[in-house]
């Protein structure tokens, strides 16, 4: 559970380093690529979370999750070779895919509201909150 509560934590994040931009390359240079940089670096950290999970929970075909792990490895490993737009393609594309399969995978874990509870408690989960009205519980 906490790995998937990490990873839609992130793509909330990413979510709100990008909303302002229309396309890749004003989304590259904004803020002296502070948005960019975060966007990568939670990307790395989504993709090395992700090899985590459950091989039993990723059942969902929208999702290839050796190609996730996989976008992990080369991002931390040639960041120079770091594509913008192939980042933007994914922050538009693939998270709210990802994002739909992850919240999908919730009610298959045991007792998956006292995770949930217990992990809003923390400042670190701020922007997942929405879980609550997702899954019904106060």
């Amino acid at each position: 559970m906490l790995y998937i509560l990490t990873i839609l934590e992130a793509i909330e994040k990413i979510n709100i380093y990008s909303q302002e931009f229309e396309d890749d390359e004003s989304f590259f240079f904004a803020n002296k690529q502070l948005n960019f940089n975060a966007t990568v670096n939670l990307l790395i950290a989504s993709g090395e979370e992700s090899k985590k999970i459950d091989k039993g929970l990723k059942t969902s075909t929208a999702i290839n999750w050796k190609n996730l792990s996989a976008m992990r490895d080369k991002i931390s490993h040639d960041y120079r070779g770091v594509d913008e737009s192939i980042v933007w393609n994914v922050v538009q594309e693939y998270l709210p895919k990802l994002k739909t399969a992850l919240i999908e995978m919730i009610p298959k874990i045991d007792e998956h509201e006292v995770y949930i509870k217990e992990a809003l408690k923390s400042e670190f989960y701020d922007d997942i909150h929405y879980l609550k009205d997702v899954f019904k519980f106060g």
